[in-house]
């Protein structure tokens, strides 16, 4: 492990190391719960995402690009897979995962990280905000036609996370919360739903090996779809929450090695007969939120959830779920960004940008999916931007003092948004018979606007019109020589 955990300085100091194991057990206990309730989604055992989040978050932590960050068994991945779970079975998805997991190391090698810097921030404050409420609907289930006694040991445990930090730092107040709940409960015989009413918990390891399919054309055509989508989820939801801990923590990190390490962690988890995974955001923020932030704790929360299912199961089982609700509850009301809804803020934001948070928010919530929400809000952003871009284009024209010559500067950015307009802002009929085109302030960017200037020319030129364009740039003047005359018609 020392050779992988390079340059950690920070191995050396107990109080870190400390911080470290206590945060990693927070995250395990947080991820029980979590993890079996997505393994129902899917149509699998639970056992199946528990042994998955085992060796994703064990691997991750030595392949992975950013520190401190969960990866296992998710919510996301499961709703892809749970058709496939559900028509074909547990070999099949096992097979889907091996092969998702090759498709997400070869789009790191291809540099899918770096597509991350098309995403604006309006869209990375909707997927916090969504991400919040996600977090904490998820809880409700929890909250609802259960015993009264529920709801005082939540209150008892959301202040203990609250002020408990203000006075004691040495053990995350999350640990503290759920140990003094847990000890509340089982002391006094408490009637409250526990761990162990979310699904079995497993007795013994899993043994590697490959799925139990028909190595054919047919299997490939039927598992395909939902590897691309395992992938294309699970390195989007990664990347994202990968900038989200960046953010939060004020440190980089390596984004392709976090792609290619999150393929390496689902291939590990498919020879294991696991379900997949990616970025776990929720205990993530658990984890952040309770210092960890180096590779240990990552390694530790799969470590301590092995211990605790397969060496501590009894009592893990009988631990209320309000404990670990109340860590949820927490999480989400600290992740959401509240600056961004409040008045004062909405009324100094352009309304492009808070439709873009809005609509962003609105499509992950409707499919309990964030991946959906970030690709309708990076759409819905780049509508937007086109649209206000291609108003910025301006035409404007002079007459020669012999009126022999009208010379039309255009100012601004052509693209294929705003250079279907510029067609229209020029009088083919009433100009003289030279007309000149400056393009000194523009810019042509695509094929879109070489075309809109071959249409102006052929205007013009069917009513025995000469037209010269002019001010060219090196760019703008190397595509229209090359594209000019060769468009159609």
């Amino acid at each position: 492990m020392s050779a992988v955990l390079s340059n950690v300085s920070w191995l050396r100091s107990g109080r870190v190391l400390r911080v470290e194991a206590l945060a990693g057990l927070v995250t395990a206990l947080a991820l029980i719960p979590e993890v079996i309730s997505f393994s129902i989604v899917a149509g699998l055992d639970p056992r199946v995402g528990l042994f998955t989040s085992f060796v994703m978050a064990v691997v991750i932590a030595f392949t992975g690009g950013r520190p401190g960050m969960v990866t296992a068994a998710a919510g996301s991945v499961a709703l892809v897979i749970a058709p496939l779970a559900r028509e074909f079975g547990l070999q099949y998805v096992i097979a889907a995962v091996l092969l998702g997991g090759t498709i997400q190391f070869l789009l790191a090698v291809l540099g899918v990280a770096r597509l991350m810097r098309f995403i604006p921030r309006s869209v990375m404050i909707g997927f916090v905000n969504a991400l919040a409420i996600l977090i904490f609907s998820a809880q409700l289930r929890h909250l609802f036609d259960v015993s009264w006694l529920v709801y005082p040991l939540l209150a008892l445990s959301i202040l203990i996370i609250v002020f408990l930090p203000r006075v004691f730092t040495a053990v995350p107040a999350q640990l503290v919360s759920i140990v003094v709940v847990t000890a509340i409960a089982i002391g006094f015989g408490l009637q409250v739903p526990t761990v162990g009413d979310e699904g079995a918990l497993p007795d013994g390891l899993p043994m590697p090996g490959l799925p139990d399919i028909p190595w054919t054309f047919q299997t490939l055509s039927t598992i395909l779809p939902y590897a691309i989508g395992l992938a294309l989820v699970g390195l989007l939801e990664t990347l994202l929450t990968a900038k989200l801990v960046d953010d939060l923590t004020d440190t980089g990190s390596d984004k392709t090695r976090e792609s290619w390490g999150l393929g390496v962690a689902n291939l590990a988890a498919g020879l294991f007969g696991g379900m997949g995974g990616c970025a776990m955001i929720g205990q993530t923020m658990i984890n952040v939120k309770s210092g960890g932030r180096h590779r240990l704790s990552t390694f530790l929360a799969g470590a301590w959830l092995l211990a605790l299912v397969l060496l501590l199961g009894p009592v893990v089982a009988r631990m209320p779920m309000v404990a670990l609700v109340a860590v949820m509850v927490v999480v989400a009301a600290t992740t959401f960004d509240w600056h961004s809804v409040a008045p004062a803020t909405l009324r100094r934001m352009p309304r492009s940008e808070t439709s873009v948070m809005v609509v962003t928010v609105a499509v992950t919530v409707a499919t309990n999916n964030l991946a959906y929400g970030v690709i309708v809000g990076v759409l819905a952003a780049s509508v937007l931007f086109a649209r206000r871009v291609a108003h910025l284009v301006t035409v404007t024209s002079q007459l020669s003092p012999d009126r022999s010559v009208k010379t039309y500067q255009v100012h601004g950015q052509l693209f294929f948004a705003s250079s279907n307009d510029i067609v229209h802002q020029f009088d083919y009929t009433q100009d003289p018979d030279r007309v000149v085109i400056d393009l000194t302030t523009a810019h042509i960017w695509d094929a879109s606007s070489v075309a809109a200037m071959d249409a102006i020319r052929t205007k013009y030129g069917a009513r025995g019109k000469e037209v010269t364009i002019v001010g060219l740039d090196p760019h703008s003047e190397a595509m229209h020589g090359r594209l000019a005359g060769t468009l159609g018609g």
